[in-house]
């Protein structure tokens, strides 16, 4: 009697309760839950015509756009792997993930057209590439494509351990890696968020997070299986977003701490009429606790810590609330949520652990990385054998992620274990710098690197970018550190940036900062 777990069952458990409820906000469009899962039959019934087939791969490159959620319910409920493509990546990005994951279908909005035509020749594996919208010569039309097919397509058995997506990491350093997510891992995140995070029927979601990132942390399906309403955004823009929140009565939000920083320090004029309630949920770097306590205090919203990866489906943790946390001040209750916290009930089993694969006390001081096991850790890396074996061959998949833990249990990440720096045999969380740096009232965003030092061997340094209109000087920084932290950790200099480098997902690269400014730790 059991049947494979699989976000596609979220489908037709919706359809069948909710069909009359509106699903989907586009724009002007307006799509109720029968009409959206119509659309994504008929785009599976289009599939099948062109000849895709189980197992087979169908690539996306698009925004937030119901096009491209549309493609998470009508590709795997034909058995066959999508594959969400970063749209902020390069041509040759886009080439290399097309052809390593062998798509044979590449679907690639407007705007991404010109520059997938200039490359199409380089993917000599793809039979058919299909416009989203803005249709030209070469390109079938995706809309034509839904009109003329029928809703009726053959479905084929769905094991819960196949491939339902190949999420393809940033590559900063190196290629993209494909991480493949099977049935199982996505909907065991789903169910583990809608326990943890519990979106009521009807409620209004906003897309400030990219679907393409981890499945939109799986809330292409999360929401739908609530019953709640997709709202899409194509691109984040703070007034868009104050604009959606009030006039689609938005109450739930995912952001990664760059777009939480954004929304935390937009101007009044920006921000308009705020309205409370607003549940939002942050993952993919630390948040600060400053970030956290301005969006809390000032808008009376309340923001929920997630940790995980693209390899975990990605929710590992929650920073889920207790009793207790109410008694703190504001400040003190910013501090703890800021932290990843404990296991969801469905993700698996977390440890902290030391270079020999021993737990570390929960002691709030000892690092150990962070290593898990459980039903959302991916199958592996596509077509890397190598690279899977060295992140879980112990049976543990490996983070990369330097954490502590804490008495209550609730894990804090310090750092990535390739950024902590040490000075003078000391430990220093650039995670923890950084935070302090963001309670200064001139700075909107801080990254700490360690860069080479002559007594020290390595010493703090700081790139900061300054809020619009604000002032602070190098001296002032650097006290304002001193005063809060163990002078040793305080940086030995600060660089005023207009922008940090980030990856295609909004993550700091340390990486180019080292490389770029070598000769400017202090001697």
């Amino acid at each position: 009697m059991e049947t494979p777990l699989t976000p596609v069952d979220f489908a037709r458990r919706t359809r069948r309760l909710h069909g009359s409820r509106e699903a989907v906000v586009d724009g002007d469009l307006r799509l109720t839950y029968e009409q959206f899962f119509d659309r994504c039959d008929r785009w599976s019934s289009a599939l099948q015509g062109l000849g895709v087939r189980q197992g087979d791969r169908v690539a996306t490159i698009a925004p937030n756009t119901h096009a491209q959620l549309e493609a998470f319910y009508a590709v795997p409920q034909i058995g066959a792997v999508l594959v969400p493509v970063n749209y902020r990546l390069t041509a040759d990005d886009f080439v290399y993930i097309v052809n390593h994951s062998g798509a044979t279908v590449v679907c690639a909005d407007q705007d991404y057209l010109d520059v997938v035509g200039r490359v199409r020749d380089q993917m000599p594996e793809v039979g058919h590439f299909v416009a989203l919208r803005g249709a030209r010569d070469g390109w079938l039309d995706y809309e034509a494509a839904i009109r003329a097919a029928g809703p009726r397509f053959s479905r084929p058995e769905i094991g819960e351990r196949d491939l339902l997506t190949i999420n393809y990491t940033s590559g900063t350093t190196a290629r993209p890696k494909g991480v493949m997510i099977t049935h199982r891992n996505a909907a065991m995140n789903t169910i583990g968020t809608l326990l943890h995070l519990p979106i009521g029927v009807g409620e209004r979601y906003l897309w400030t997070l990219p679907m393409f990132h981890a499945n939109g942390w799986t809330y292409t399906w999360t929401v739908t299986a609530a019953g709640a309403t997709h709202i899409c955004l194509p691109k984040v823009d703070p007034v868009e977003v104050f604009r959606l929140i009030r006039e689609e009565n938005v109450r739930w939000l995912c952001a990664a701490p760059t777009v939480l920083i954004s929304l935390a320090s937009a101007p009044a004029e920006a921000r308009g009429e705020v309205p409370p309630g607003v549940h939002v949920v942050t993952a993919g770097a630390p948040p600060a606790a400053a970030t956290i306590e301005r969006l809390e205090g000032e808008s009376g919203w309340e923001v929920t810590h997630v940790y995980g990866l693209t390899e975990t489906a990605p929710f590992i943790t929650v920073c889920a609330p207790l009793p207790e946390h109410q008694e703190l001040s504001a400040a003190d209750r910013a501090v703890v949520k800021a932290r990843q916290g404990v296991e969801l009930i469905t993700s698996g089993e977390l440890r902290v652990v030391d270079p020999e694969g021993r737990e570390v006390p929960a002691d709030g001081q000892t690092l150990g990385e962070i290593v898990v096991r459980g039903n959302v850790v991916m199958d592996g890396y596509y077509h890397d054998r190598e690279a899977t074996k060295r992140a879980m061959g112990d049976g543990w998949f490996h983070t990369g992620d330097a954490a502590v833990v804490h008495p209550d249990g609730y894990a804090e990440i310090r750092d990535r274990i390739k950024d902590v720096i040490i000075s003078g045999g000391e430990n220093i969380s650039s995670v923890e710098v950084e935070a302090t740096l963001l309670r200064h009232p001139a700075v909107q965003e801080a990254a700490i690197v360690g860069l080479p030092h002559q007594k020290w061997g390595e010493a703090p340094y700081a790139f900061v970018v300054l809020r619009e209109g604000a002032d602070a000087t190098e001296a002032e920084l650097i006290a304002f550190i001193r005063d809060r932290l163990a002078h040793f950790k305080a940086p030995h200099g600060v660089t005023f940036v207009e922008e940090l480098p980030k990856t295609a997902t909004g993550k700091i690269q340390k990486f180019v900062l080292r490389e770029g400014a070598p000769n400017l730790a202090r001697q």
